[in-house]
């Protein structure tokens, strides 16, 4: 609890917004939520679930200081596969917007064929650049 008031948080919590991604048959969702200065998203796809979380912090690039970049530390439950995801978007959005950011996945259909992993995948990065576009016009906004 001390870090955190020691962070200045506020104790405003805000759902901001669901968006999609689809890449042929696969729409991928994600809810945004604002905790204070953090950023909570929900990624899901076909059968809802929990399969990984992926909590990422910003700091310093190790190979530019002058440059922001990220750390994530990830939890998968066996047998699951959201892992990949989770870690690209929470690394990602963690270095863009410089805060805190916690992803949590779980994406599922029966049945997939090659390549369409790849599908998921590439819905899943497109939203990334959404989801950060959306929190950078609140923050200007709010």
């Amino acid at each position: 609890m001390g870090a955190a008031e020691d962070r200045g948080r506020s104790e405003s919590a805000i759902n901001l917004a669901t968006l999609s991604s689809r890449r042929g048959r696969f729409e991928v969702f994600a809810r945004l939520d604002l905790m204070g200065p953090d950023l909570l998203v929900t990624l899901w796809g076909g059968a809802p679930h929990i399969g990984a979380l992926g909590m990422a912090v910003p700091r310093p690039s190790l190979r530019d200081p002058g440059k922001q970049s990220a750390t994530a530390s990830v939890f998968t439950f066996p047998g699951h596969k959201e892992d990949a995801v989770a870690k690209l978007l929470s690394e990602g959005l963690a270095a863009r917007l410089g805060r805190h950011v916690v992803v949590v996945a779980g994406i599922h259909w029966d049945g997939l064929q090659p390549g369409e992993i790849g599908q998921i995948t590439e819905a899943c990065e497109a939203l990334l650049g959404r989801i950060a576009l959306e929190i950078e016009k609140e923050a200007r906004e709010g």
